[in-house]
């Protein structure tokens, strides 16, 4: 099991500063990781505040139970914060929640555990699940897709410009054998690709494509937010740090959207508050400092934006 010092988390003042916590407010880190944010946040939490956190991935279930088990303001569920929703009315917390923190992606640890087979850095078992009590593996999922499926997230999850030609040379090589390791579809990748990045693994798109395909990244998120608007208290906070376009541009538009309200017909006989927004953005998007970025290079891609809730 990796260690929580293994995992150094990014924009960490800023977010902690993002949710202006209060020491007796409700709290919810939606990705618990190794505990780099729920640490700050109990900090500032007094006797009376509560930390309720998500994760998907049984390891860091069982570092949060290990670091803050013994904790009474501190709450872990095993699962993914599409689910908020669900958790928060069965604890009683909604329309109740002080502050909601979301720092997407997989962490260090996933990625530096050759075993969880999320990077093409270390030859290991290709599975790529955030969760391994549930669902297939990336392993299983190339055995059986489509053709067009696999170009298909390929190209939407990865913006891969060579998904068609990716997706047939997995297909061909898997009629010969299985692909079942990390290093085996990297070098496939490499081989199909007929140009190179400068500074980038031919292979980079493709593992970040598959990964958010099988953990339902996107399809999480979008679910996230849209429920966070039921559970969250007037004058909360919602901190979103995300890593690559993809999802920096569906916090963005969200916020952008429940900033600007219902769009009505003009003319239509409403009230002025009936066109309001729920959420304010507060300030822009926050980036890592170079300072950051050369103690931690995987910070290099964070986007930090913060919005408040109005109604």
């Amino acid at each position: 099991m990796s260690t929580a010092s293994s995992h150094v988390p990014v924009l960490l003042e800023e977010a902690i500063a993002a949710l202006n916590v209060r020491p007796d407010g409700i709290y919810i880190d939606g990705t618990f990781g190794r505990g780099g944010h729920s640490s700050r946040i109990l900090q500032a939490l007094g006797t009376h505040g509560r930390l309720l956190a998500f994760d998907k991935d049984e390891e860091a279930v069982l570092v949060a139970r290990k670091r803050f088990g013994a904790d009474q303001r501190f709450s872990i569920v095993h699962g993914s914060f599409a689910e908020l929703a669900e958790i928060v009315a069965e604890h009683g917390l909604a329309h109740r929640v002080d502050g909601l923190l979301l720092d997407l992606g997989v962490s260090s640890p996933q990625i530096d555990d050759p075993v969880r087979g999320f990077s093409f850095l270390n030859d290991g078992p290709l599975d790529m699940r955030m969760n391994r009590t549930q669902g297939q593996s990336a392993a299983e999922w190339l055995a059986q897709a489509d053709e067009g499926d696999i170009a298909t997230v390929l190209r939407e999850y990865g913006e891969e410009r060579f998904a068609r030609r990716i997706a047939r040379a997995i297909v061909t090589r898997r009629a010969l054998a299985p692909i079942n390791g990390t290093r085996e579809l990297a070098e496939l990748v490499s081989q199909a690709c007929p140009v190179k990045e400068k500074h980038k693994h031919p292979a980079t798109r493709t593992f970040q494509a598959i990964r958010i395909f099988i953990n339902r990244e996107l399809d999480d998120l979008h679910a996230c937010l849209r429920d966070s608007l039921d559970i969250l208290a007037r004058g909360a906070r919602l901190a979103v740090i995300s890593f690559h376009s993809l999802e920096d541009r569906i916090v963005k538009r969200f916020m952008r959207d429940a900033a600007h309200g219902p769009r009505l017909p003009k003319g239509l006989p409403v009230l002025y508050t009936e066109t309001q927004g729920r959420l304010r953005v507060v300030g822009k998007a926050a980036h890592a400092s170079a300072q950051e970025i050369q103690a931690n290079p995987r910070a290099r891609s964070a986007v930090l934006r913060v919005a408040e809730v109005l109604a």
